[in-house]
């Protein structure tokens, strides 16, 4: 199933609604349909979806389901999809990001339900769209570890990850945050975007020691997305990186194996460097 019918009534299934991360005037159409039609809305708080359901003018019944109540929860919405359409939303952008709708998802497959996806908002890509960082590749990464021994040995785990790194983090502990990705990256080009589709959204840009610094005395309120560039490419050997090479090989191998050797090493041209090879002999 592709896509939910023209008219009123919802075909029986899952439909997987995003939701705006901010501005209401973010929910699409399609999205306010199904939510209006939907037989129940499975809902991360129900008092974050009611306000969204006023927005748009409509009541629905709505089932709490998030992390601790979704293993009771789910057998029975699962139920219902055989005869019923049941809405899933988180309590702002799209489910499943970050949040347990996947084995809802999973399970409503295994049943032979449809699932549909009503497409819209997601803070970490609305934040790559304003970091001005690569995003030609990118990892997600939601949540770090609020323990400092756990953090560093996630970000150890992607220190080599040659793509931008997208977290999720609190106001509290963002200075920490960024203090951690510092120390296990190193000092690379981030962002930090919060308010995203807000009046007062801002995306301040630096390294990640100086945006540490900047957020240590000052947390801002709310949940924040930490935009953070890949690593950078090693510097190219410089002509005195490949002389001292040259001249300690040199002292162990002929002509030829010198400058083979220091060119596989520092990865430069084997015949620049057996001619320069000459010149330091002579």
């Amino acid at each position: 199933m592709n896509a939910a019918p023209n008219n009123s009534a919802l075909s029986p299934g899952l439909y997987i609604v995003a939701t705006p991360i901010g501005n209401l005037g973010d929910l699409s159409p399609r999205a306010a349909h199904i939510l209006a039609h939907a037989d129940i809305i499975a809902v991360e708080d129900s008092r974050v979806t009611a306000r969204l359901l006023q927005h748009i003018g409509v009541r629905r019944p709505m089932q709490p389901y998030h992390d601790h109540n979704a293993e009771g929860v789910r057998p029975g919405l699962i139920a219902r999809m055989a005869t019923e359409s049941v809405a899933l939303v988180s309590d702002a952008g799209t489910p499943l990001i970050s949040d347990p709708g996947y084995k809802l998802v999973r399970d409503a497959r295994a049943a032979g339900h449809a699932v549909v996806t009503i497409p819209g908002p997601c803070a970490a890509v609305a934040a790559l769209t304003l970091a001005g960082l690569p995003t030609d590749r990118f990892l997600f990464m939601g949540f770090l570890p609020p323990k400092a021994g756990a953090r560093a040995s996630t970000i150890a785990e992607v220190a080599g990850v040659r793509a931008t790194l997208v977290f999720y983090e609190s106001g509290p502990r963002l200075s920490s945050a960024l203090a951690a990705l510092a120390e296990g990256l190193g000092d690379r080009e981030a962002a930090v975007a919060r308010e995203i589709t807000k009046h007062f959204e801002e995306a301040v840009t630096g390294t990640l020691s100086t945006l540490a610094a900047r957020y240590a005395d000052a947390p801002p309120k709310g949940e924040i997305v930490i935009v953070v560039a890949p690593p950078g490419e090693a510097a190219p050997a410089s002509a005195a990186d490949a002389d001292m090479a040259l001249a300690e090989a040199l002292t162990r191998l002929s002509t030829g194996q010198a400058a083979s050797e220091v060119a596989k090493a520092l990865g430069l041209d084997r015949k620049m460097l057996y001619a320069r090879a000459l010149e330091l002999k002579g």
